[in-house]
């Protein structure tokens, strides 16, 4: 069975390219990067050949590249080091409700510990601002919640699960002229749609190496030259010690050559794809009653959609198209054995039940028209006969949505 893969936005294959540039630091480029002989200097000038080449696909300067373990280490950086380095008795973050677990958990935590300096209790608030029907927060809404202690903007540049792109340039603009810093999580765009830090105004972005076509384990934070932070890891002086900790040097050459490959073919890649996405979501929701598309009057990324399937069970459904070969997945977190619903669907007006009933399909590169056509024939047969099943199911499902139309 000829397997079609729609999941990449959790994770993406390793680029051939990318495998063959990290091969000779597994073996004849052995040396830690930290060392001054030959070996070391051969691996050192891999690491800032890579720094280079992330740079160029942020629009930053190779200087303000950090390299870390992936995004979730690099949100956290910026978040713990913003705040944690910031002075006042009471700090304020400004965030979405429908940011990553890596930004929400991150916050949650550091308002439960309350942040502790020299002994003097301190207290750090958090606002989660809420997003309208496609996901999208409003700029003024960051200006109407600034506080005189705002010390952070953490907004994500394109939602994991929607692809939603926020308006981040217009919100960079309201923290630059409050004196704010800006922090964006650009895991899902990074290598997806153009990306420039400084047009955007951003002072702090986390990007992965897994979502674009390099190794898992591996990632970058970009820290605008006089941004003042806190280090979140101690050790020794690697990365001018902003990252301790001996340099992944094959994980980071392979970093740096995917953001080569994805600034090289980011046009292109993204007019293909989002031709693809477009066929599978107008497709599915002709063919599939009752079928809708959750964010569709966003901006979003060329290669997401998540659709909403009333009277079946998310889970139930991708169970079914696996058993079929396709690979997609819910935006449902498995928490204590019981399926929550998404988060951020429920931010955007979905009750729980349609939630639950949303699948996310996410395109890659190397998606072709073939498996396109094999998902739309899988897709519908599959929810058709889970319809079936359904004791809950009825010919004209009664939603929150619908009701709202009315």
């Amino acid at each position: 069975m000829s397997r079609v893969y729609l999941d990449h936005n959790a994770t993406t294959p390793v680029e051939p390219a990318v495998l063959d540039a990290m091969l000779p630091y597994f073996s004849a480029d052995f040396g830690n990067a930290a060392s001054i002989h030959t070996p070391g200097q051969r691996a050192r000038a891999g690491v800032e050949t890579a720094r280079e080449q992330v740079a160029a696909l942020l629009g930053a300067r190779p200087q303000e590249i950090v390299f870390t373990s992936g995004g979730t280490e690099s949100d956290n950086h910026a978040i713990f080091g913003i705040v944690r380095n910031a002075s006042g008795a009471t700090k304020h973050i400004i965030t979405t409700q429908i940011e990553h677990e890596a930004v929400l958990n991150t916050c949650q935590a550091l308002e439960k510990e309350g942040g502790t300096a020299a002994g003097n209790r301190q207290a750090i608030e958090v606002t989660y601002l809420p997003v309208d029907l496609n996901g999208l927060i409003d700029p003024e809404g960051v200006r109407d919640a600034i506080r005189p202690h705002t010390v952070l903007i953490t907004v994500m540049h394109a939602n994991n699960e929607l692809g939603a792109i926020q308006p981040l340039e217009q919100i960079g603009r309201i923290a630059a002229q409050n004196d704010i810093y800006f922090h964006s999580d650009a895991v899902q765009s990074a290598g997806k749609i153009p990306l420039d830090v400084s047009a955007l105004g951003i002072d702090l972005l986390a990007i992965s190496g897994h979502k674009i076509y390099a190794p898992k384990g591996i990632g970058a934070l970009y820290i605008r030259g006089g941004t003042r932070l806190r280090q979140l890891l101690y050790g020794g002086h690697h990365q001018r010690g902003f990252r301790p900790g001996t340099e992944n040097v094959p994980g980071i050459v392979g970093l740096g050559k995917a953001s080569e490959l994805a600034q090289k073919s980011l046009a292109d890649d993204a007019q293909r794809v989002s031709t693809l996405r477009d066929e599978l979501e107008r497709e599915l929701l002709a063919r599939i009653p009752y079928a809708r598309a959750n964010a569709a009057g966003a901006p979003r990324t060329p290669n997401t959609t998540n659709i909403t399937f009333p009277g079946i069970e998310g889970e139930a459904l991708i169970i079914a198209l696996d058993l079929k070969g396709l690979a997609c997945s819910t935006g449902a977190a498995c928490s204590s054995g019981a399926v929550e619903p998404s988060h951020v669907l429920t931010a955007i007006g979905l009750s729980p039940d349609e939630a639950r009933a949303s699948i996310r399909f996410s395109l890659g590169r190397h998606t072709t028209q073939q498996e396109i056509a094999a998902a739309l024939e899988i897709v519908p047969a599959a929810v058709a006969q889970l319809r079936e099943l359904s004791p809950v199911y009825q010919k004209k499902p009664v939603t929150c949505r619908s009701m709202r139309k009315s």
